[in-house]
Parts: C-alpha cells; sequence; structure tokens
C-alpha cells in the first residue's frame, strides 16, 4: 500500500460519520455535490480532520478543496 492510499483510507474512515447518503467515496467523490454537505457539515469535519492529524487547514486553502482526492493531497502535504 502507497503513503497515498493509507492517508485516504484513513480520510475515508473520517468521512464516514457524516456519510448521511451512503455515497462510494472515491477520489473525485464531491463534498457539495456528491455528499451534499452543507457549510456547518463542512466546518465539523474540517475540526475532525484537524484533530485527527494535528494540522491547520486554513479558510484558503478549505476553499480550494472540492474533492476527496485534493483533501487527501493537502492532508498529506501538511502532515510531512
Amino acid at each position: 500500500m502507497t503513503e497515498r492510499s493509507d492517508m485516504f483510507d484513513r480520510l475515508k474512515g473520517l468521512i464516514e460519520p457524516f456519510n448521511k447518503k451512503g455515497v462510494a467515496v472515491t477520489d473525485s467523490t464531491t463534498f457539495a455535490g456528491d455528499l451534499e454537505w452543507d457549510s456547518l457539515t463542512v466546518m465539523d469535519f474540517v475540526a475532525e480532520v484537524e484533530d485527527s492529524f494535528d494540522i491547520v487547514i486554513t479558510m484558503n486553502m478549505q476553499a480550494e478543496i472540492e474533492n476527496v482526492g485534493q483533501l487527501v493531497d493537502a492532508v498529506t502535504k501538511l502532515t510531512d
């Protein structure tokens, strides 16, 4: 398993409690479109990710992250 796939699996695990629609999560899964998350859900999820990885995801970064693959790449970069 690659480091990226490990990160994907960890983040997918964090997504699951927020995945009320039971959407299959892939790199291209979007938070607003596919998962239908509102801004409050996004903020709760971001807090969960930040706590789990002991990182800070800035508002500018959040604005650029639209799908799971982009999140995996961003968190990987922040934890390196």
